[in-house]
């Protein structure tokens, strides 16, 4: 198992940026791969990027390509997020998820059904 705190969420207008960091302690995290998902009220929760355990593939919603970067350094366990261009639609909680990498084939995983660990999640707010 392993645990997750987010951090870095906050008030942002519309056009700005946020960095969002994922903390992972427990099993080992280099051999995790890691997701980023957002849950707006009343809405289910929704993949924004993913990234295998060496870090060399990484994978986008098409809603927040061209804006947002996914990255990890393994050496301190953690992963990011890189918001630019936030749009008032990128109101939500962001939730970090992992998942052991064999268990998936090392693939870059879209559904939250396949994640195992999930943090508490940081709140993005975007005002307009």
């Amino acid at each position: 198992q392993v645990q997750l705190v987010e951090s870095g969420g906050g008030l942002v207008q519309a056009g700005g940026s946020l960095i969002l960091s994922c903390a992972a302690s427990g099993r080992t995290f280099s051999s995790s791969v890691m997701g980023w998902f957002r849950q707006a009220p009343w809405k289910e929760r929704d993949f924004v990027s993913a990234i295998r355990w060496s870090g060399g593939n990484t994978y986008y919603a098409d809603s927040v390509k061209g804006r947002f970067t996914i990255s990890r350094d393994n050496a301190k366990n953690t992963v990011y997020l890189q918001m630019n261009n936030l749009k008032p639609d990128g109101k939500a909680v962001y939730y970090c998820g992992a998942v052991d990498a064999r268990a998936v084939d090392n693939r870059v995983v879209v559904t939250t059904q396949e994640y195992n660990d999930w943090g508490k999640g940081t709140q993005v707010t975007v005002s307009s």
